[in-house]
């Protein structure tokens, strides 16, 4: 285990904004980093699948990307991922969800609070860090897209149907039953107090930037010192970043931000043709990276995981490049 901080040094606040795989992969690294705390922002428009099913029927927030967050922090995580990853069949009701959102949806009503219920499954599993839901009002995203026409729910804009959709322009938080929504105040503290904040990987319209709408939390990264690193995709994501290169993803963040990133983790190693051939049949390319970015350098190393036919960030060497960014051997 890489120390970053002597031990008598207070341990380097490292906060990651996403959700999904793509979190889960940076932080299942990051877990194993000393010298460092760990405060994952994590959204909460997951609409789909086990987490969608428990939005709808209990009103409940989505608990999916929260548990993949808890599960990649803790050090049982192998054998915790086999039982709260394992989905019920033979219960009429129960089919087709997984032990893991039920517990943590349970935990939640019993203490009646989402962040508790999180807090709870966490204290179980010996989670290493904190992770907090970016909002504890219930919403949902919206995507505009450039012809004017609107796509309402994550999992909807996640999966687009047919073989053409327009380029999303922009996306936006419908409240359900309040006016407003705000930003989970732990969140801000989070961002205050870090000395790194990493967005991504993760998919650009649907896990990062749900997190950057929330009414507070842009306000907040415009107030704080703490350079902001974004992981680029290593593919791209068919209707939401369609023919994307590294400085595509760059801007669009700027732009949601309000702030300049301060670099850009790039992967460098392509995967083989057949690998590439069987993406593009989802019509998903790898993402090159294009122009320079005024302003924001490219780190750019190996850190390619392709196990099972899936192309993925390796969750080892992305924390080692993120070790030596924070140790000064990755100068940006």
């Amino acid at each position: 285990m890489e120390t970053l901080a002597p031990k008598e040094e207070k341990p380097v606040h490292v906060v990651t904004i996403g959700g999904g795989s793509g979190q889960y992969a940076l932080l299942s690294g990051l877990r194993n980093l000393a010298g460092i705390r760990i405060s994952a922002v994590v959204s909460m428009m997951d609409s789909g699948g086990s987490t969608g099913r428990l939005r709808d029927e209990l009103g409940t927030l989505p608990p999916g990307d929260i548990l993949k967050c808890i599960l990649a922090l803790s050090p049982h995580q192998e054998t915790a991922r086999a039982i709260f990853q394992k989905r019920f069949k033979k219960d009429r009701r129960l089919k087709g969800h997984n032990a893991g959102n039920m517990l943590l949806t349970m935990l939640s009503r019993y203490t009646g609070s989402f962040p508790a219920g999180v807090q709870a499954l966490a204290e179980i599993l010996d989670v290493r860090g904190e992770i907090l839901p970016v909002t504890i009002d219930r919403a949902t995203l919206v995507a505009e897209l450039t012809d004017g026409s609107r796509i309402f729910g994550e999992s909807a804009i996640d999966t687009p149907r047919g073989h053409q959709r327009e380029t999303i322009r922009d996306v936006y938080l419908v409240p359900h039953h309040s006016d407003a929504i705000t930003v989970f105040p732990p969140v801000l503290d989070a961002i205050a107090d870090a000395d790194y904040i990493i967005l991504g990987p993760g998919d650009l319209f649907t896990s990062i930037i749900p997190n950057l709408i929330v009414p507070g939390l842009k306000e907040k990264l415009k107030t704080v010192s703490a350079p902001i690193y974004h992981v680029v995709n290593i593919m791209t994501k068919f209707g939401e970043t369609n023919h994307f290169q590294a400085c595509d993803f760059i801007a669009t963040l700027e732009g949601f931000t309000g702030r300049k990133i301060s670099g850009a983790i790039v992967n460098n190693r392509r995967p083989d043709d057949r690998l590439l051939a069987l993406y593009r049949r989802q019509k998903s390319d790898f993402v090159d990276i294009g122009l320079p970015t005024p302003g924001c350098p490219l780190i750019m190393e190996d850190l390619l995981e392709t196990s099972g036919d899936v192309i993925r960030h390796d969750p080892q060497k992305l924390a080692g490049l993120i070790a030596g960014i924070i140790s000064g051997a990755h100068r940006p």
